[in-house]
């Protein structure tokens, strides 16, 4: 099974994947946990000229492209190996994240960005998304507790909306696929919905 985690900034996407990751181990399923960009060193290279690169500033046509050349990589070397392993994995952000970032909140032509962004996952669609829904200003505020800010974190308010926008639009489009979660609770009760969730899919 390929679970991917989505959401706006500061939703709790890393942590709630990292619960699950562990949950699941502890009932005996063969779990890997990953995330993008990010895998492996074309993943970290690709992190960091994205993310970190304060003094870089890319085309948003070249943002999309790198996204995209790191995710057919990732889905090739990694994920999809461990899927035909049996591993059940999970991924926080996909192919979603490059839909809303480039198409709603770089404004590219939302088309093209569907098209590439669903050609990187090299036909590896998830099966399940959990979407934690939070509002913009509430996720940037934990922000400025967690320490670590990109350059994705530190672009305006109105982008972030935007993204959010898009995460609903997509949630509406695809309900068989995306799970919403309401991200403005504690980590455990978050937790405890996507467990009871995920449970009914995978025998403990």
């Amino acid at each position: 099974m390929f679970i991917t985690f989505e959401g706006v900034e500061g939703s709790g996407k890393s942590t709630q994947a990292k619960l699950l990751a562990e949950l699941l181990t502890k009932i005996g399923h063969k779990v890997t946990l990953t995330r993008e960009p990010g895998w492996g060193s074309f993943g970290e290279l690709m992190r960091k000229i994205i993310l970190d690169e304060r003094d870089l500033e890319l085309d948003p046509f070249s943002e999309l492209c790198l996204f995209c050349a790191d995710r057919a990589q990732h889905v090739r070397d990694f994920i999809k190996p461990k899927l035909q392993n049996g591993e059940i994995v999970i991924c926080d952000r996909y192919f979603d994240s490059t839909v809303v970032y480039q198409g709603y909140g770089r404004k590219l032509d939302k088309r093209l960005v569907n098209k590439i962004a669903v050609a990187s996952t090299l036909d590896l669609i998830p099966d399940v998304t959990f979407l934690l829904n939070l509002p913009v200003r509430a996720g940037l505020s934990r922000l400025q507790t967690r320490g670590e800010i990109t350059k994705m974190d530190e672009e305006p308010l109105e982008f972030h909306e935007l993204i959010r926008q898009g995460y609903m639009l997509i949630a509406k489009r695809e309900p068989h696929r995306i799970k919403k979660i309401n991200a403005d609770r504690e980590i455990l009760e978050i937790h405890e919905d996507i467990k009871n969730f995920i449970l009914e899919l995978i025998p403990s």
